[in-house]
């Protein structure tokens, strides 16, 4: 395909975006699972006869899992502060995305999520507004939130909720992409413990990439971390100040980079095996010239969105023999719409405390076994959101992994998880499709 057909067709998604949101007004809407057969079914399901679970939960709070929709509920909740590539566009700029992933949690998941976007930008702040939210929901998302304050958010609502707390763009995408660099791993014929890794962006995503891909066995001292002042080094004159402004970034300067490799993106470069670009939006912030510095058969993950650091076919032409982006219109999409709602779904099956970072990794091995499964290739390092198999498979390896690390409060064995995912996933997958053929959500307009 020719590059101006490709610009044209990387393109098309956004004018598409314009007209079908107008036409929808929104994405998703609150439907009902209970029946309605006569209006004799309201005295059941609201009053009188809802004053009788309503005591029962008062009584015992776990209840409320039983007689609610709570235990399959949740909150992606945002405050516009770092939406996609865009970067701080407010609360009301952020919530097309926010029911964008609601829409993906319900048909890939099967997992019903609330967007909320706050008008409030203080961490401690949202902290507070999110712990007073604990007792409708089994489980929250935060989306979009800036860094460093990010960390410190889903660190203190880890540590003070009883429910799982999840920053997808840190744990989803860290999950996704180790999943990803495992298996391209495999398709160059390189060690994890041996590859030297350059990653261009030292935010929420890259940062909770290297915890991940070094629990998976990525050596920390080959990693070279690039952020908007050069590579991270210990000895970096700024990095001492990062012990208060940043410390999870001030952690990464200690310790990767244990040759001081000094310098910026080119440099980082320099004999790398793989980049993991987590950055700005592209083109250009990778060149074509750098690439071609980097080790044979090298790795490149452009993953900002909405356009890549570097255009894949750019990235082959310097010599990349793998090529990966966040983006649904290229061949291996390293997209968190892989992860979260399959993770969530085995954490809200067990009705999980918390999401580890070994539940994490567990769904990431899952996720490179999958497309191992299928076929590794060049162009297939990992599986598309249409092997829509991966998603119960999650859930089961986070299931089992929160039953062995002893935080879920319901166990199961493996099929049993299995069967619960599976049927929960499809009943709403072709919910939504019967809907579609019922003329319910009609076709886009032309």
């Amino acid at each position: 395909m020719a590059k101006e057909e490709l610009l044209k067709k990387a393109q098309l998604p956004a004018q598409l975006a314009m007209k079908y949101h107008p036409f929808y007004k929104g994405k998703i809407q609150v439907t009902l699972k209970a029946p309605v057969r006569s209006y004799d079914d309201f005295a059941i399901w609201y009053t009188p006869g809802v004053a009788e679970p309503c005591k029962a939960i008062k009584n015992n709070k776990e209840l409320v899992f039983e007689h609610t929709n709570r235990g399959n509920m949740i909150a992606v909740i945002s405050d516009g502060t770092r939406v996609l590539g865009l970067g701080d566009i407010g609360p009301e700029a952020g919530l097309p995305v926010m029911e964008g992933k609601a829409l993906l949690f319900k048909y890939l998941g099967g997992v019903d999520a609330v967007p909320i976007v706050l008008n409030v930008r203080d961490a401690d702040e949202i902290i507070k507004v999110v712990k007073a939210l604990e007792p409708s929901f089994g489980g929250i998302n935060l989306e979009d939130i800036e860094k460093p304050k990010c960390f410190y958010i889903l660190e203190k609502l880890r540590k003070e909720m009883n429910i799982p707390v999840w920053h997808d763009d840190q744990q989803g995408t860290a999950t996704v992409t180790a999943a990803a660099l495992i298996n391209a791993l495999k398709v160059v014929g390189k060690k994890i413990n041996e590859v030297i890794v350059a990653m261009i962006g030292a935010g929420a995503a890259n940062i909770a990439i290297a915890r991940l891909i070094i629990a998976a066995g990525v050596d920390p001292g080959k990693i070279r971390m690039v952020d908007s002042k050069g590579i991270l080094y210990s000895e970096r004159e700024d990095v001492d100040k990062l012990q208060f402004s940043d410390p999870w970034k001030y952690e990464m300067a200690i310790k990767t980079n244990r040759e001081r490799v000094v310098g910026g993106i080119p440099e980082s470069l320099k004999g790398a095996d793989v980049v993991i670009g987590m950055s700005q939006p592209g083109p250009g912030v990778i060149k074509k010239e750098w690439v071609k510095d980097m080790a044979d058969d090298s790795i490149v993950f452009a993953c900002a969105n909405p356009i890549p650091e570097i255009w894949p076919w750019e990235a082959k032409e310097a010599g990349a023999r793998i090529v990966a982006t966040g983006r649904s219109d290229f061949p291996n999409q390293v997209n968190n719409s892989l992860g979260f709602p399959g993770i969530f779904r085995g954490a809200l099956d067990v009705r999980a405390k918390t999401i580890t970072d070994e539940m994490c990794l567990a769904a990431a091995t899952e996720l490179a076994k999958v497309a191992e499964e299928k076929g590794l290739s060049e162009e297939y390092i990992i599986p598309t959101m249409e092997d829509w198999e991966v998603y119960p498979r999650e859930a089961v390896a986070v299931g089992m992994k929160a039953i062995e690390q002893g935080i879920a409060r319901v166990k199961m064995s493996r099929n049993e998880l299995y069967e619960l995912a599976y049927t929960t996933i499809r009943r709403a997958r072709e919910m939504i499709h019967l809907i579609m053929r019922e003329g319910f959500i009609p076709p886009p307009p032309e």
